[in-house]
């Protein structure tokens, strides 16, 4: 009866080193409340008895209202970058975030040492979001976490804000275009939902002619063309989770998390097949290529062997032409005390010099094409 039981204590310790906790982008806009946010939801982990891990990628933030495990600002000096490289505020940003890029193959050696210990991975992002949304240097740390782990965004809307139709309407159609273009889950956080209500942004979200009531009471130019838009967003509408928060009170944060949970369902699902489907498709054509590589080799080295024996004399040489070796050749050349029969005054009649040198320089040049196709041909192995 003793038997089960190292089985029994295995199988959580496997369990937990194949553990991928959740990696949360938040994103949004600048005044959205975003880094407030953070700072609620690392508390409500916190007292929940799930510390999260959390890493810093904005490098202008004078302070932050929460401890992070890594900060950009600890490895890059955004004012430096700024001074030496003669650049604004947006540029020192975009510098310093691409300059950590090219270290964040470290970061995640140091998230995956503490990945079996962890519930959830939040990030922080830079208050430009296009710096982040829209650079070489976000999509390179979105797509690397997404390879590893259950990554979703978080993005984080001012809902006093967005009461107006035509702000509502920017703001969806910048989520909808992060959705599109990181690929990931997402998730739509209303923030200060202890100002305003987030269930007016619900309503039109779901009511298209609830939407189109409010637009009636804009009588600008651009009701007719938000019109237009809301019809095409409204599949973007259906498969969007949707929450309200507050992060000054901390209302909302188990509906938050809720959504988080059905966000890792989902890259299950959908995120993690499509990315293991283009790594096969990739790998497929890195074998394809090699094999096609190999096979032109074989083809060259066949073609080699075909060509290694030539005939002399075949030109106006009345005799009979005799088949000699290009190892034969070499030997020959290589006795410098012996002079070609070319030079063989005695030799000479009934021989045509011009046809006999062609074929000899036509022989020199073979040698060298053999010399290079093996020399071509060591590198491919190697």
């Amino acid at each position: 009866m003793s038997a089960p039981a190292p089985s029994t204590t295995a199988a959580p310790a496997a369990a937990a080193g194949d553990k991928r906790p959740p990696v949360i982008l938040c994103i949004g806009m600048a005044g959205s409340g975003k880094t407030t946010f953070m700072q609620r939801l690392n508390a409500h982990l916190h007292a929940k008895k799930q510390p999260p891990y959390i890493l810093n990628l904005d490098p202008a933030v004078g302070q932050l209202p929460f401890a992070a495990n890594i900060d950009i600002r600890d490895t890059v000096n955004y004012k430096e970058v700024m001074k030496q490289y003669n650049l604004g505020p947006n540029g020192g940003i975009l510098t310093a975030l691409n300059l950590f890029t090219t270290k964040f193959d470290q970061v995640l050696g140091f998230v995956e040492k503490r990945a079996p210990t962890l519930d959830y991975i939040l990030v922080d992002t830079p208050g430009q979001i296009e710096i982040f949304t829209w650079s070489a240097s976000g999509s390179i740390i979105t797509d690397t976490l997404a390879a590893t782990y259950p990554t979703m965004i978080a993005y984080i809307i001012d809902t006093p804000r967005t009461a107006a139709p035509a702000t509502f309407m920017s703001n969806m159609l910048y989520a909808c275009s992060i959705l599109y273009k990181t690929k990931v889950p997402f998730i739509l956080v209303f923030n200060k939902t202890d100002v305003k209500s987030h269930d007016f942004a619900l309503e039109w979200m779901t009511d298209f002619e609830v939407f189109q009531e409010a637009l009636r009471k804009d009588s600008s130019y651009m009701s007719s063309l938000m019109t237009s838009m809301c019809l095409a967003l409204d599949e973007f509408y259906a498969h969007l989770k949707v929450v309200g928060v507050s992060a000054v009170t901390g209302a909302g944060m188990d509906d938050f998390l809720k959504a988080v949970d059905e966000a890792v369902v989902e890259y299950d699902q959908d995120y993690k097949p499509e990315l293991e489907r283009l790594l096969e498709e990739r790998r497929q054509k890195k074998e394809a290529e090699k094999e096609e590589q190999m096979a032109r080799l074989m083809k060259d080295m066949a073609m080699d062997e075909k060509g290694r024996e030539v005939k002399f004399g075949a030109g106006s040489h009345k005799g009979k032409g005799k088949a000699v070796s290009m190892e034969d050749d070499e030997e020959e050349d290589e006795d410098s005390d012996r002079e070609p029969s070319y030079r063989d005054d005695s030799d000479s009649d009934g021989v045509d010099m011009d046809a006999f040198a062609a074929e000899e320089e036509e022989r020199r040049d073979r040698l060298e094409e053999e010399s290079l196709k093996r020399y071509l041909s060591g590198q491919r192995l190697e």
